[in-house]
């Protein structure tokens, strides 16, 4: 069965990442749906847990290209994208690929980039692809972009604008370990580094394939009818002043399927659009000044509203 195989996929990738990431199983998964929706994750923690290790993991398990910009302050467009430059030898302008010609790109600090070189990613992020001097360039498959922030320091940062936001698929935190977690990365990490002996177990192009087996997952008619609601509940609640886009129905609902893939289901059950709306919801709705003041969170309202939204079963579809 076509879900058998997704979720061999799903199980043998998380396995292999997990010989480098400890207790972060849910975190792993949602990476690998994230991979199967060709969707973007925006990693928001702290220093120091486990981000940037992670998606190495992930694209060495691929034996896919791995590619990191560190964002600062100076950081240009073309260093993202590529330049042209003039060969002297053939007397031609040559184009050098930049780092967004890769499987998975790591934006480190994303926020610390100005707004010009954050804009060069939507064109990546949106398109797959990326325009030059006039031509245009398609990207590899799988393209994931991870880019990470610190939610605790400010100064010297430039806030992501809502548009672009509203391109990643999910907004993660990867969270501090257990007491018994942390214990386990001491001896895991006391010798050589396990992301220098995980090895490649699968192939970027059987993850772009099996992307697309995952539009098949039945999606029944109430289950719309949930994922609507939902949606719509962000854009009429009191303390929102901006609820969740059309593009958020749509992560829902392609999320949705994946994570059925990936438990070897055919079918999207409601506790799938419950468990992916935490995590493709918050980042896409802004909270009224008032209600913020009031100590309202984004991820609070959406909890309340995955709580109190009814399922509508209705005529439900054969």
């Amino acid at each position: 069965m076509m879900t058998t195989e997704i979720r061999n996929f799903a199980e043998v990738l998380r396995t292999n990442v997990q010989r480098v990431i400890v207790g972060k199983r849910e975190t792993i998964d949602t990476l690998i749906i994230a991979l199967l929706c060709e969707g973007h994750v925006l990693l928001e923690d702290v220093p120091g847990v486990g981000k940037t290790m992670l998606a190495r993991a992930l694209a060495m398990s691929l034996g896919g290209e791995f590619r990191r910009i560190q964002c600062t302050p100076d950081l240009l467009p073309s260093d993202i994208t590529g330049v042209s430059i003039f060969n002297q030898e053939t007397r031609h302008f040559q184009f050098m690929p930049g780092p967004a010609f890769t499987n998975i790109l790591l934006a480190d600090e994303i926020n610390r980039a100005t707004p010009r070189a954050q804009s060069a990613l939507l064109e990546c992020m949106g398109e797959r692809q990326v325009t030059v001097d006039g031509e245009t360039r398609t990207l590899l498959r799988p393209f994931l972009v991870l880019a990470t922030q610190n939610p605790i320091e400010f100064e010297g940062t430039f806030p992501l604008p809502e548009a672009q936001l509203d391109r990643f698929l999910f907004r993660v935190r990867l969270g501090y370990l257990s007491d018994v977690e942390e214990d386990a990365m001491l001896v895991a990490l006391g010798g050589r580094h396990p992301i220098e002996q995980i090895g490649t177990v699968l192939s970027g192009d059987e993850a772009a394939r099996l992307a697309e087996q995952v539009w098949a997952v039945h999606v029944d008619a109430s289950v719309r009818r949930y994922i609507v609601a939902l949606i719509q509940a962000t854009r009429s609640h009191a303390d929102l002043a901006l609820g969740a886009s059309p593009r958020g129905s749509l992560a829902l609902y392609r999320a949705a399927q994946a994570r059925a893939a990936i438990d070897g289901r055919e079918f999207v059950l409601p506790d799938d659009v419950q468990a992916i709306a935490p995590l493709a919801l918050p980042h896409r709705c802004i909270v009224r000044p008032e209600s913020e003041l009031r100590g309202r969170a984004a991820e609070e309202i959406i909890a309340e509203i995955v709580e109190k939204t009814p399922l509508d079963l209705g005529s439900v579809e054969q």
